[in-house]
């Protein structure tokens, strides 16, 4: 199981300096709206992830008015103890060490202290684009597979160099040799992407559907689906067959950048049938289907990171899922919410030691 034990933050968001021990698997942090709960979360993924999980710049993450910041965690891993430091350095250069070996990439640390985090905004993973549900997609595999980690990165870089060549190429000729150059490296990091989110949503997807019975009590209907043209189609034959139109929108229309999946209802696009409460319920299913893959592929629980999910949930749903996470499986859990007598009387409904943290 992995652990965290202690935290400091130095010039972290709101924070000038703090340190926190964490003494019990279950820890709960209450505390008003804007004194640190969320970032307080924030800082364990940041620890294990190297970033923030809100898609912040690194110097957004700094306190106001102040130039660097520093992250440090004590962590218990199979029994064997790890310090994480992460630095910001005033010229805006970060160093991330663990057990005082500055770790050369960060690409490289990624998977090795996981967490999962469940916050309000992930709302987004539903209604918004498909954006955020390729980053998911994203996020799980390359924390269990560095070889996508480092396709996907590819892949990234090649896209932007593609379609700035496409964007020149509206005040002069293009090069169709580099453009060759754009796509064979595209076809060879796309298909692999491809290939191992299409095994992995194979997995994926039933997990969700189960996790989503029995959080809601009844399935609904709920289905989803792969989406993406490579199922027709190879990446080849769409960069091909779509040149013209990529030249005159000046951008890559084509591509596994493009794949989403499809969440429907009763045979109805979900972000438009769902009621809230079904909304959250694929939202915990979703997650929890995260924490499970990592669980069963890096050998060991992730942290599970709680933030403000109880709000506009009934008593015997919190009950409900508090009952889930807070289960010897989910490892280490770390809980956000504005009100600390209801979290403390739906905890010791549960019957589990916690410590309470109260900001």
């Amino acid at each position: 199981m992995l652990q965290i034990k202690k935290l400091e933050l130095i010039q972290f968001r709101n924070y000038h300096q703090q340190k926190w021990e964490f003494k019990e698997r279950i820890v709960c942090i209450s505390g008003l709206n804007g004194v640190g709960k969320t970032n307080l979360l924030d800082a364990i993924y940041y620890l294990g992830f190297s970033k923030s999980y809100f898609s912040r710049t690194d110097a957004q993450n700094v306190q106001h008015g102040q130039i660097g910041m520093r992250l440090s965690g004590n962590y218990i891993l199979n029994q064997a103890p790890f310090n994480i430091t992460c630095i910001l350095r005033e010229t805006n250069r970060k160093e991330l060490s663990v057990n005082d070996e500055i770790q050369k990439k960060m690409s490289d640390h990624v998977g090795k202290f996981p967490s999962v985090m469940i916050a309000p905004d992930d709302v987004e993973l539903i209604s918004g684009s498909g954006e955020g549900r390729r980053k998911m997609m994203d996020s799980i595999l390359s924390q269990t597979d560095r070889a996508y980690l480092y396709h996907l990165m590819d892949y990234t870089k090649v896209l932007q160099q593609r379609n700035g060549l496409l964007k020149n190429a509206a005040t002069t000729h293009i090069d169709h040799t580099l453009l060759e150059v754009f796509n064979t490296e595209l076809i060879k990091s796309g298909e692999y992407i491809y290939q191992k989110r299409k095994l992995f949503l194979q997995i994926f997807i039933p997990s969700v559907i189960d996790l989503y019975t029995s959080i809601a009590g009844k399935s609904d209907e709920l289905n989803l689906e792969y989406q993406t043209e490579l199922n027709e189609n190879s990446l080849e034959w769409l960069l091909n067959n779509s040149y013209q139109k990529d030249l005159i929108l000046q951008r890559t229309t084509k591509g596994i950048h493009r794949d989403d999946i499809n969440v429907q209802l009763n045979k109805y696009p979900f972000k438009t049938e769902a009621s809230q409460g079904q909304r959250k319920s694929l939202l915990f299913a979703l997650k929890l289907a995260e924490w499970e893959f990592l669980y069963k592929y890096i050998g060991f629980a992730p942290i599970l990171l709680l933030d403000d999910v109880f709000e506009k949930l009934d008593e015997k749903r919190m009950f409900q899922l508090l009952e889930r996470v807070c289960s010897e499986y989910y490892g280490q859990v770390f809980i956000t919410d504005t009100h600390a007598d209801r979290l403390k009387k739906q905890l010791r409904e549960t019957g589990k030691s916690f410590q309470l943290i109260e900001l």
